[in-house]
């Protein structure tokens, strides 16, 4: 199978296209002919080494998180999934034409896969910062970095739980957020006194690492109300830095609930070919993400076929839909 991998941590052009040997669905796995994979920051971050801490990397190693595709093994101890089911979940190595899940959901009806893949982890670090923050419904919450995939997710669940949001970005995707339904203003010169003036701020997440820690202090009154994803050196500040997935299997079903009643959509601004994965570093590190970008791994109109994907030994009649990583 194609596979990427880097075999040395840098830039974008240590991540090579290989040729590789396909991976099985051990105990309490799936495997999946991926369709489709996400990108997420921390799939250059692990590539630079900037986050060995919480992940670990012997190389050469794999690339991805997150994926959906079609079920084509399944582990011993697994229910709940059958040989064909479209899912979508995390796991590693997601950029390839294989790959093995530790946690996943069935795709909702009508959801592509090249939309599926953006939501795995994009949901649980949505779920996981706006519980690490303390936000409650009533209040309100300012997302520094609101446009990109995470920020996209916290806003619409968000103001599913009741709670106001006020969104910063650049200036072309203003009108993104205000269809969010967010109170948006541009993070130039000002933007402190901007914000000001839209409202209080009872909470913030710097979701875009680009140096507001302090301003966000500021605006909150207090370290404790403010939780960063992108900017390590926050601790220094006082103020908590999120890098420990929670329970995707739970941030999985909340997802296909948001999605099957319409209340949570994540475009996807760009699609690449597996060829392409580090274009998609490039523009990811970049910044000013609408949504999620994805890699196109297979053609989606492709019919998974029964014969072509035998059930691994030992698997077992479905019962469940997911399984916890």
């Amino acid at each position: 199978m194609r596979k990427i991998i880097f075999a040395e941590f840098g830039g974008p052009e240590v991540l090579h296209l290989v040729q590789a040997e396909e991976p099985h669905a051990g105990p309490g796995r799936i495997r999946i002919a991926v369709r489709a994979a996400g990108v997420n920051p921390v799939d250059w971050r692990i590539r630079e080494g900037q986050v060995l801490g919480a992940h670990p990397v012997e190389l050469p190693a794999g690339v991805g998180l997150d994926a959906a595709g079609v079920v084509d093994e399944i582990g011993e101890g697994v229910e709940g999934v059958e040989v064909g089911d479209r899912v979508f979940g995390e796991g590693a190595d997601t950029y390839a034409e294989f790959a093995v899940l530790s946690a996943w959901a069935r795709m909702p009806e009508g959801l592509a896969f090249e939309e599926a893949a953006g939501y795995p982890s994009v949901v649980e670090t949505a779920l996981r910062v706006i519980r690490e923050v303390g936000v409650r419904p009533g209040q309100t919450l300012l997302v520094s970095g609101a446009s990109g995939g995470v920020g996209s997710a916290v806003q619409q669940i968000a103001r599913a739980r009741g709670i106001a949001v006020i969104g910063t970005a650049g200036a072309a995707n203003q009108d993104y957020l205000r269809g969010l339904g967010a109170l948006a203003t541009t993070y130039n010169e000002g933007w402190v006194e901007r914000v000001r003036h839209l409202g209080r701020v009872d909470a913030a997440l710097d979701l875009a690492g680009s140096g507001v820690i302090r301003e966000l202090v500021e605006l909150t009154g207090d370290p404790g109300k403010v939780v960063s994803i992108a900017d390590l050196g926050a601790p220094r500040l006082g103020v908590r830095f999120s890098g420990v997935a929670g329970s995707v299997p739970d941030a999985l079903t909340e997802a296909v609930d948001l999605i099957s009643r319409g209340r949570l959509h994540i475009p996807v601004e760009k699609s690449y070919s597996l060829t392409e994965a580090a274009a998609a570093h490039t523009d990811s590190r970049a910044g000013h993400t609408r949504g999620r970008r994805v890699l196109v791994v297979r053609a989606a109109s492709r019919p998974a076929s029964r014969a072509e994907q035998p059930v691994a030994r030992g698997a077992v009649k479905p019962r469940r839909t997911q399984t916890g990583r």
